[in-house]
């Protein structure tokens, strides 16, 4: 199944069923799934002088270095780019950044603002990263996943216009609990609803649906409650409150804006959720901080060669090439990415080599836009949050920080997967920005005369990664996952592409801990 037509299947799932049975769904196809942290890893004392080297500074290259070197393994982390976290990535004002192609974008963000093309959510049940945040004293603040008062948007419907994303959720559950009511009404449940159940549910979809005493979702007090007022209540004279009128059954369900409704609960997304205080980069700088000078910045792995003693890497400098250099230890611990991985020369066995080569990664885009002041707040009251449209840029984030600030503001843009995102990176980066700011118009007409600057981050152009995530499909899960993840002599793999959380944070230490854990029990072996 692709991802597009997943994602799609999990929002269905979602919206009629319930975030129970999302979950599951995405359990079962490899989506998803609770973290199985249960504290610190303790790792006995190795042998004197056991030495791993490891590939890739990010989150599951850097969590297996702290570990590996507390316990007294002598580490070294080769590092393709010149910092610290790897897709744990935030862009600030002065930073540049070159693409695959050879684009360049240079980051004009006025202080306080940026944008993180990776990773951006921290979900409370994600134990293992926030384990390592608290240990590193990286400051947290909530990250608002559902906002009521954001749009949902359908070119197609509505004459166009973006819609509340409580009016849709409103009408949505209004009109369903209306038509579950009437069949429980006409005894179509008997056969598996006794009749003290139905009266009680009787009552929960009235409660639930904000029905009238005629078990109707019809204009009333009680349903503006939920979607809002036509005339909301005031105060002294002329403060009776109006009610609003609720969009016919058949426009909710035609318009397919109830899709949108899945997101706040999908597990991953119910609340609460954190990000770091000024950018989840912050994570990725904390951790190359405790590890200093453990960490070789700008090298490009070339070649990994291993053999009964040891593990040697063949590495150049990133940024100029030059000459070739090496670095070894007793055991090797690779992060790279697979699209770059399966590019690299490696003597591992052809299982593992088979599972390197079949796992690409996902296309995805995301866009920052910097506006001269945050129109949404001040215009349309939406604080956080997320817009969802039918439209190529998918989703318009807004940010969670500095409310009601008088300053500047940076929107997340544009975010999407597959085929949009395959298409914007045939783009210039200038294309992907002009193209996100045509399309947010629609919603937000207040985008062209209020921008200012913004950066386009098209993953299949990431020149260290090739794309965001790595995608696996339930075939290939079941043929390939443990070769991926087994120890092939003295190299094992990590990162999320490693574990059952694809895409996520949690899924790279996971694996990493994993990892370190089934090494340090083979180097122990007599």
């Amino acid at each position: 199944m692709s991802d597009p037509s997943r994602r799609s299947l999990l929002n269905m799932i979602g919206v009629v069923a319930g975030s129970a049975a999302m979950y599951h769904a995405m359990t079962e196809l490899g989506y998803a799934g609770e973290s199985n942290f249960t504290g610190p890893i303790k790792l006995s004392p190795p042998p004197p002088g056991s030495s791993v080297l490891i590939l890739g500074a990010g989150v599951a290259g850097m969590v297996a270095a702290m570990e590996l070197r507390d316990a007294g393994y002598q580490v070294r982390v080769l590092e393709y780019n010149g910092r610290p976290g790897g897709r744990n990535w935030s862009l600030y004002g002065g930073d540049s950044y070159t693409e695959l192609g050879g684009a360049t974008q240079h980051v004009q963000f006025d202080p306080g603002q940026y944008i993180n093309p990776g990773p951006w959510r921290l979900p409370y049940h994600h134990h293992a990263i926030l384990h390592y945040v608290r240990r590193l004293n990286v400051a947290l603040e909530p990250f608002t996943q559902v906002n009521f008062n954001a749009y949902v948007h359908s070119t197609n419907h509505y004459g166009g216009k973006p819609q509340r994303y409580r009016q849709v959720q409103a009408d949505f559950h209004g009109h369903v609990a209306e038509l579950l009511a009437k069949c429980t009404k006409q005894s179509a449940l008997d056969q598996t609803v006794s009749k003290e159940d139905r009266e009680i549910l009787m009552l929960a979809l009235r409660d639930w649906g904000a029905l009238n005493e005629n078990y109707e979702y019809k204009k009333s007090f009680v349903g503006s409650m939920r979607r809002g007022f036509e005339v909301d209540p005031g105060g002294g004279i002329n403060s009776v409150p109006v009610p609003s009128e609720p969009s016919a059954l058949s426009d909710v369900i035609q318009s397919r804006l109830w899709s949108a409704i899945a997101s706040g609960h999908n597990y991953e997304m119910q609340s609460a959720i954190f990000q770091p205080k000024g950018g989840m980069g912050m994570i990725g700088k904390a951790m190359g901080k405790d590890l200093g000078p453990l960490i070789e910045y700008n090298c490009k792995v070339i070649d990994i060669r291993q053999d009964e003693k040891g593990v040697t890497a063949t590495y150049v400098d990133s940024r100029k090439g030059g000459e070739k250099r090496t670095a070894s230890a007793g055991w090797c611990i690779c992060t790279i990415p697979t699209p770059i991985l399966s590019q690299i020369p490696m003597n591992v066995g052809p299982a593992m080599k088979a599972a390197i080569d079949q796992l690409p990664y996902m296309a995805a885009l995301k866009v920052g836009l910097q506006f001269k002041r945050r129109f949404w707040e001040e215009d349309e009251q939406i604080y956080g949050g997320h817009t969802y449209t039918n439209l190529p840029n998918a989703q318009i984030g807004y940010p969670m920080w500095d409310y009601f600030s008088k300053g500047k503001g940076v929107l997340l843009g544009a975010y999407t997967f597959g085929r949009p995102a395959y298409i914007a990176a045939s783009k210039s980066p200038e294309d992907r920005i002009k193209d996100a700011l045509a399309h947010g118009s629609q919603i937000h007409p207040q985008y062209m005369s209020e921008f200012e600057n913004g950066v386009a981050v098209a993953w299949h152009r990431v020149p260290w990664a090739l794309g965001c995530q790595g995608t696996w499909t339930d075939q290939r899960r079941e043929e390939h996952y443990n070769n991926l993840c087994a120890l092939d002599g003295r190299i094992m793999l990590a990162n999320e592409h490693a574990s059952r959380l694809p895409g996520w944070q949690e899924g790279s230490v996971l694996s990493a801990l994993d990892a370190i854990g089934r090494l340090h029990a083979r180097v122990m072996k007599p």
